[in-house]
């Protein structure tokens, strides 16, 4: 049963974070986040199409158009977009590997859950475009994208190469994209990145036929539980991704076996944690080799100590997909759990902060983050809308 209060304030911080423009990632300007962001939006976009509220729609149209129209010739997309003055960031120190697959997302959620093809039919340049640069993002053609550290969502944790979490992004984007218009090359495209995905990020003796030969000896220490984070050429990050592995589990990437595994691998972290799960694990301590790697990656301040922000620390939006993942996967008494968490955390301090601590679970972010409460209307949404389903219905 949905809880109406918490519910009714997550929409209401979506209509406090809308602008003419989209919506910005928090209500307060702290570090840029007044800004209307690509990943943000569009997840936030999500929310907001699901809740079927007609002046949150008009502001996901506000979203997708504010920023189609900031791409930059190259087929790349805006980290941000100002507001007030409508500057435009692609990026710091690396640009953002994600964000022209979730430019495509939100373009294809919008006509896909509205029934309007006017985004659709307005902004087909800019959508090829955004798989023409990824395409060239392989730099080898071998169907994975290389991510340039910082250029993702976790844009201050330690990870670069091929990660698995732009992978999935981008297949949803294929998969999307083509279930609105017969395309056989996307088509073809998505399923060959599957293959590779397959074969490359879940630890088998089939891993004969991995991406590159350092691979082979490098997943000797992988698990064979979850889905590999993600390798380059000198590593592989055994860490679990709570992002890549919800994921997989809402585009069925794995078989039976390996779904098996993986569900029960989260519900024993659930057990061990009683709350929210983190979007990394284990933590990266200070004694750790990682830490070296991990402590000087930041813009503004050091905010990934143990258990803070990406380094263990707990997202209410991250855990609002994996509400919906265990929902389509039968877990329906742990989604609901997750629920109640997530509301819970979202209730705390200034409400909506960003991320929680992992240990004692008090806010170690910027409050009312528009995305904690996209969390939580996802989280609601995809067991109480059936027009969620079609998001993920290929």
């Amino acid at each position: 049963m949905i809880d109406i209060n918490a519910y009714n304030l997550s929409l209401n911080l979506l209509h406090e974070a809308s602008t003419p423009f989209g919506f910005v990632a928090a209500v307060h300007e702290h570090d840029n986040y007044k800004r209307v962001w690509t990943r943000d939006g569009v997840i936030t976009s999500i929310a907001a199409l699901l809740s079927d509220d007609k002046k949150l729609i008009e502001t996901a149209k506000s979203t997708i158009e504010t920023l189609l129209s900031n791409q930059h010739s190259l087929g790349f997309m805006p980290s941000n977009v100002s507001p007030t003055d409508h500057t435009v960031s692609y990026g710091g120190t690396s640009g953002r590997a994600d964000n022209p697959s979730w430019a495509v997302i939100g373009v294809c959620a919008y006509t896909i859950l509205t029934g309007d093809k006017s985004l659709w039919e307005k902004y087909q340049r800019e959508l090829k475009k955004c798989f023409s640069v990824m395409d060239a993002w392989e730099f080898n053609g071998k169907n994975l994208i290389y991510v340039p550290q910082s250029g993702d969502w976790a844009d201050e944790y330690i990870q670069h190469g091929y990660i698995l979490f732009d992978q999935l992004l981008r297949v949803w984007a294929l998969r999307l994209a083509s279930s609105i218009t017969t395309n056989k090359l996307w088509t073809d495209q998505a399923e060959k990145i599957v293959k590779s995905i397959r074969q490359n990020y879940w630890k088998t003796e089939a891993n004969q036929s991995a991406y590159a030969p350092n691979l082979l000896h490098q997943m000797e220490d992988a698990s064979n539980e979850f889905w590999l984070m993600g390798f380059n050429p000198a590593r592989i990050y055994k860490y679990f991704d709570l992002q890549a592995n919800t994921f997989a589990l809402l585009l069925n990437i794995g078989d039976q076996h390996q779904n098996d595994s993986l569900l029960s691998w989260i519900k024993n972290l659930y057990t061990e944690k009683k709350f929210m799960l983190p979007s990394f694990y284990p933590t990266i301590k200070n004694e750790d080799a990682d830490m070296n790697e991990l402590k000087n990656n930041y813009a503004y301040a050091f905010r990934n100590q143990p258990n803070y922000f990406h380094n263990g620390g707990l997202w209410a939006v991250w855990n609002g997909w994996l509400v919906s993942a265990l929902n389509q996967h039968g877990e329906a008494v742990l989604a609901k759990d997750l629920i109640i968490n997530i509301h819970t955390a979202n209730a705390k301090a200034e409400l909506f902060n960003e991320c929680l601590h992992g240990k004692d679970k008090n806010p170690c972010g910027v409050p009312n983050c528009t995305w904690s409460a996209a969390g939580a209307i996802i989280a609601e949404q995809s067991i109480l809308n059936n027009s969620f389903a079609k998001l993920f219905k290929f």
